[in-house]
């Protein structure tokens, strides 16, 4: 490379125009306040003082153990439900109750998110969600809308009473013995009682304990009762469930703005990359030490705003604010998507907007290691169907983008008690 481009490259990183910085503050000072006038609503997590508060009829918002599925009968199929790289059955995340006033379709609304528990399929995924425009794209966390008019087969039309009386008005599903996730499809080929959502996790139930239990459950009358309406019988399978499910907490909704906070002077510089790119369409190791720098330093200051936004109730699992002008809270400036990476609606074919995010601090609550090789995330934001369109679909599927941090640079720490 031409010694004098580099040196007019190295010298862009302090003699970018007043104007432009400027240009650049003012635009994140906007969003900033657009933010702040926005109503977001935060999420945290605390065990359950009454499990059974959270089962389905009681239309809960809950993270860990067993999804509470709103529609108990017609669930994802077999293919939605399972990591696009590795195979294996997706591992459930967390629930919203999101409900949506003035229109009878979405008097319930239920919003799931499920992900692939293998830190090398996360990092695939990573290249797959910039490609949705090449077709379907393969992914390790989906998320899926669930959503029942007032008058529906499954709950009284009535508000639940909390006092123990309340019943479903059916049952379910029958669901899979080791995860008790999703439907039971496949049965033991010797007892025909135990069922599976997969021939994986039938071979880690036969190996966890069913070998044994299986001629016993031939000699018994009494069927497995194991359903996706809250009835099931959780002994038979507990096993399985303490390995194949992440803690069970109920999920606690608090304004934002109930959390006192002072924000800190510094970290105002900003230097973006488009005027280099621009200027020089080129990639050897001088221009890509240039580029570095400048990221870094963009992705500098948006973790010192992500941390101090975060610092008002660094406990937050969840962030949550379904308005059209709403955006994530990104922990850093590489990896966000531009309006044209978020797809339309697979099913109406109109705009998704952003709905909620998830915040790092949840795998410390699911107990997941703190290391290289473990699972992680700076932020994974849910965008879903601006209208919440209807469909003859039970589930729904949306569209999540994780944001991680950058393998190159030193990851920030998760966030600890």
């Amino acid at each position: 490379m031409d010694s004098n481009l580099a040196n007019n490259l190295r010298s862009l990183t302090i003699t970018l125009s007043e104007e432009e910085v400027q240009m650049e503050e003012e635009e994140e000072d906007d969003d900033d306040e657009e933010e702040d006038s926005l109503e977001v609503q935060l999420g945290f997590v605390e065990k359950p003082k009454y499990p059974q508060l959270l089962l389905p009829h009681l239309f809960p918002s809950k993270a860990g153990g067993l999804p509470a599925w709103l529609d108990p009968v017609n669930l994802p199929p077999q293919n939605s439900g399972v990591c696009g790289f590795c195979g294996d059955p997706l591992q459930f995340v967390l629930q919203i109750y999101a409900s949506i006033d003035g229109k009878e379709s979405t008097f319930h609304r239920t919003l799931y998110v499920f992900m692939c528990p293998s830190m090398a399929c996360l990092l695939r995924d990573q290249h797959e969600q910039w490609r949705h425009k090449d077709g379907s794209p393969s992914r390790s966390v989906k998320v899926f809308r669930c959503q029942l008019a007032r008058s529906n087969p499954y709950y009284s039309s009535e508000p639940p009473k909390l006092d123990g009386t309340d019943k479903p008005l059916c049952t379910g599903v029958p669901l899979c013995c080791w995860c008790g996730t999703w439907k039971g499809g496949k049965l033991c080929g010797s007892c025909k009682k135990a069922r599976y959502c997969s021939e994986k996790h039938q071979a880690m139930h036969w190996k966890s304990g069913h070998k044994s239990e299986c001629h016993k459950l031939i000699a018994s009358d009494s069927p497995i009762v194991n359903n996706g309406n809250g009835g099931q019988d959780l002994t038979v399978f507990k096993n399985g469930l303490n390995k194949a499910t992440w803690p069970e907490y109920e999920i606690v909704i608090e304004e934002e703005s109930g959390f006192e906070w002072e924000k800190s002077e510094g970290n105002n510089s900003s230097i973006g990359t488009s005027a280099v790119v621009t200027k020089y369409n080129k990639t050897d190791e001088a221009l890509q030490s240039v580029m570095d720098q400048f990221e870094a330093d963009a992705d500098k200051k948006s973790w010192a705003s992500f941390e101090e936004r975060i610092s008002r109730a660094p406990e937050q699992v969840l962030r949550y604010c379904r308005d059209a002008t709403a955006k994530p809270l990104w922990p850093l400036c590489s990896g966000r998507p531009s309006k044209a990476d978020i797809p339309p609606c697979r099913y109406c074919k109109g705009p998704l907007c952003y709905e909620f995010q998830i915040m790092p601090q949840l795998l410390y609550y699911f107990g997941v290691k703190n290391d290289s090789n473990s699972l992680d995330w700076g932020t994974i934001a849910v965008f879903t169907c601006l209208a919440s369109c209807e469909s003859s679909i039970s589930y729904k599927e949306e569209f999540a983008w994780v944001q991680l941090y950058p393998a190159t640079s030193t990851r920030p720490g998760r966030l600890t008690m």
